[in-house]
């Protein structure tokens, strides 16, 4: 038999309801909960991306920053010398860099891929593969080098102004061939995630540069050969720094000495490159025709002056 109040005992419930100003403060936890997990997720992002983005982006601005030092330098030579480093090195230079590296750009793709699927042993293959389609790329560009002078005034440039580029651009032939490792090498390490290597030595580089260029061109008064030759020997730093971490052990996976099979197969890797460069030479050239046409003006020397040390400016900041 039941006994009055049972019934009100069965329908009370277990838990009390909470109230209103629970809820809104569970609510407000929840919502900072998920904007904290935000940030650090954007946090978190941003270092993966800065281990792979900064270390390019100091190569490149090495790069630019050795060109900017060298024109520092030549142009208290004088405004022949300025006008005609401007026009190789943002001509011939561009024209040549955009080749080569929208060509070096097919190694990223091919190391990329191969260390996801930890077919690593395919890196240095391909690295290999790379050099001999560059090399042969290089050595198709050298009488753009060699017959400078004669082509500038072909395209209507001063005949002074040519006269002194076509000096210029015979020591752009070894930094024209030190393109073809500095690209590749550093796509190879980036594929790795091991271009901290690239940092340290983008940053000896441009030291050693500035250093030499003053000592050269201020102490030992060379001239135009001191700022070249140290121009030179500046882009070369990184190559060795770079080949001396690979050969002897700073990639033991991916790299395990020179092969046969990189001349094998090199029909598809230049088809790679050809179609990779065509799209960065079309984004890279634009300068090459804004300064050639330049040249077309009364007082072309200061006309390529301004713009050259405007172009080199912009581009240190612009084209990481």
């Amino acid at each position: 038999m039941e006994k009055p109040g049972d019934d009100e005992k069965l329908t009370v419930p277990l838990l009390e309801p909470k109230p209103a100003t629970y809820k809104h403060q569970e609510d407000d936890d929840a919502e900072e909960d998920e904007v904290g997990s935000v940030r650090r997720r954007v946090v978190e992002e941003n270092k993966k991306l800065w281990v792979v983005a900064g270390p390019s982006i100091c190569a490149r601005f090495s790069s630019f920053g050795v060109t900017v030092i060298s024109q520092a330098f030549i142009g208290h030579i004088g405004a022949t010398e300025l006008a005609a480093y401007a026009l190789v090195s943002t001509v011939l230079m561009r024209f040549s860099n955009g080749i080569l590296l929208g060509m070096a750009s097919a190694l990223e793709t091919l190391c990329g891929q191969s260390y996801g699927a930890k077919q690593y042993h395919m890196l240095g293959i391909y690295l290999q593969r790379s050099w001999l389609v560059l090399f042969c790329c290089a050595v198709i560009l050298l009488p753009v080098y060699i017959f400078t002078t004669p082509l500038l005034i072909a395209l209507g440039q001063d005949p002074e102004i040519s006269a002194v580029a076509g000096t210029i651009s015979l020591w752009y032939i070894p930094v024209m061939f030190s393109y073809i490792w500095a690209f590749t090498l550093q796509m190879y390490l980036q594929a790795q995630s091991k271009n901290m290597i690239v940092t340290y030595l983008a940053f000896l580089n441009l030291g050693i540069h500035l250093f030499l260029s003053w000592l050269l061109t201020v102490k030992f008064q060379l001239g135009l050969a001191g700022v070249m030759g140290s121009m030179v020997i500046s882009f070369w730093i990184p190559v060795f720094g770079q080949l001396a971490f690979v050969f002897f052990g700073g990639c033991p996976l991916t790299w395990t000495g020179f092969s046969s099979s990189a001349f094998t197969d090199l029909g598809a890797i230049m088809k790679l490159s050809l179609s990779s460069g065509v799209m960065l030479c079309l984004e890279l050239w634009y300068n090459t025709i804004l300064v050639l046409l330049t040249g077309y003006m009364k007082n072309a020397e200061v006309a390529l002056d301004a713009l050259s040390i405007w172009a080199f400016g912009s581009a240190c900041f612009l084209e990481h």
